[in-house]
């Protein structure tokens, strides 16, 4: 392994087995890396709109179906089509409740998301600059296109 930027091949991307050498196995690499860099983003994107929901059906847990909810100016809604989403801050708690259907979810999400982040970074380790670069161009351009989806970041990095 060369310790510096390089363009050279020979570097083992991920197992011993997978060591792309010629320039079009070096090509073909990078292009799987540029996507896997989108796949990172496009998981943080819809990661980022489950919580969301999940958000809002922890809190209709808590408060249950048939209580009017507030909004902000603190007028009570009854009919269940004028609903809206935002419950008085008395009746929310800090942390919210163990839900199995959203929270092992949660879990495998983030395992997944985990497993993607620590691959780029072994792509990254190899010192290979084309690989640095296809990721950094797959991570820009999949916030491009999926960083609008997700209102808030749920630590991206």
């Amino acid at each position: 392994m060369i310790p510096y930027l390089h363009f050279a091949g020979g570097d083992a991307l991920f197992f011993k087995q997978i060591t792309p050498s010629s320039k079009g196995a070096l090509a073909g690499a990078a292009i799987f890396l540029f996507f896997l860099a989108m796949l990172e983003r496009f998981i943080v994107a819809m990661r980022a709109v489950m919580e969301a929901r999940w958000r809002q059906r922890a809190k209709t847990f808590l408060v249950g179906p048939d209580v009017p909810l507030k909004d902000n100016s603190g007028q009570c809604h009854d009919d269940k089509d004028s609903r809206i989403s935002v419950i008085s801050a008395t009746k929310t708690r800090t942390i919210p409740p163990f839900i199995a259907s959203h929270d092992f979810p949660r879990g495998a999400i983030h395992a997944v998301q985990s497993l993607v982040y620590f691959a780029l970074m072994l792509a990254v380790m190899t010192f290979q600059a084309a690989y640095v670069i296809m990721i950094i161009l797959g991570l820009g351009i999949g916030e491009l296109v999926f960083g609008r989806v997700a209102v808030r970041s749920l630590s991206g990095h």
